[in-house]
């Protein structure tokens, strides 16, 4: 690298606002993340201490409360993921612009 990139690199490092951005964004990825572990291991502890819940049939038909529940998991993977990519779209993606406009 050369070193007016690597001096860029270090104002852009030691910027407050870009500090800031990192630990925001930090924050959110580790919420989401739990919120996702928490969703899947609430269902896999569900399968494995009380599999007759996620028997029981709705209604007449074959379908199972399982079912159900574990097209939830996937579908709430898709839906934090489509939070992050909203917040990085929105929120992160515009701060990163405005530090290195400021920075250059």
């Amino acid at each position: 690298m050369s070193s007016d990139t690597d001096a860029r690199l270090e104002r852009i490092e030691h910027d407050a606002e870009f500090q800031a951005l990192v630990r925001r964004r930090s924050r959110f990825a580790w919420g989401l993340s739990s919120a996702m572990a928490a969703i899947y291991f609430g269902f896999i502890l569900t399968v494995a201490f009380a599999p007759g819940f996620l028997a029981m049939p709705l209604g007449k038909e074959t379908l199972t409360v399982g079912i159900p529940l574990g097209v939830g998991v996937i579908l709430a993977a898709f839906v934090l993921t489509g939070l992050y990519v909203r917040r990085a779209n929105t929120d992160f993606d515009v701060t990163t612009q405005r530090i290195l406009e400021r920075i250059s």
